[in-house]
């Protein structure tokens, strides 16, 4: 336990008029004493709330293919670009360690990449699955460590027939 004793200065008399008219002296100074005291518990316990050490944070990116779009594709043809509302329509979920407490929901960007900031640690990695949508190797765990990128590239397959 932490005991901190505030010295009181001694006033001279003609100082005394420093508390409330309606109060004396001997009343007053332990009524500072006091609220001092609760200043520094205050102090105290607001400290208790901050974190020991800075979290530090990597980051996880990536690029999401999706595909195919038509019932039929020809072989030897590339298929075609997704277009905006295609990757607006789908997101990565971050899961913490346990796999089923969301930690982050990331949008997919009109080209198809991804990017987000997290705290060091573990986490497993999904797709929101939109339809019937499918991503091979996925949920996936990953660990993000400070000031590092993972890269995680995503093919989710539609469905499509």
């Amino acid at each position: 336990m932490l005991l901190l004793s505030v010295p009181q200065p001694k006033l001279p008399q003609n100082q005394s008029q420093r508390c409330p008219a309606n109060l004396s002296a001997e009343v007053c100074r332990p009524v500072k004493r006091y609220i001092v005291w609760i200043m520094m518990l205050g102090l105290l316990a607001g400290c208790a709330w901050l974190p020991l050490a800075p979290k530090e944070f990597g980051v996880l990116q990536g690029h999401v293919t999706i595909g195919p779009l038509s019932p039929v594709e020809q072989a030897g043809q590339p298929s075609p670009t997704p277009a905006p509302e295609v990757y607006a329509a789908r997101q990565i979920v971050v899961y913490k360690a346990d796999g089923k407490t969301e930690a982050a929901r990331v949008r997919i960007d009109p080209h198809g990449d991804f990017s987000v900031e997290l705290p060091q640690g573990e986490y497993v990695i999904d797709i929101n699955r939109a339809g019937v949508d499918s991503a091979k190797g996925l949920p996936v765990k990953i660990t993000i460590y400070p000031n590092q990128v993972v890269v995680l590239d995503i093919d989710i397959d539609t469905g499509i027939r």
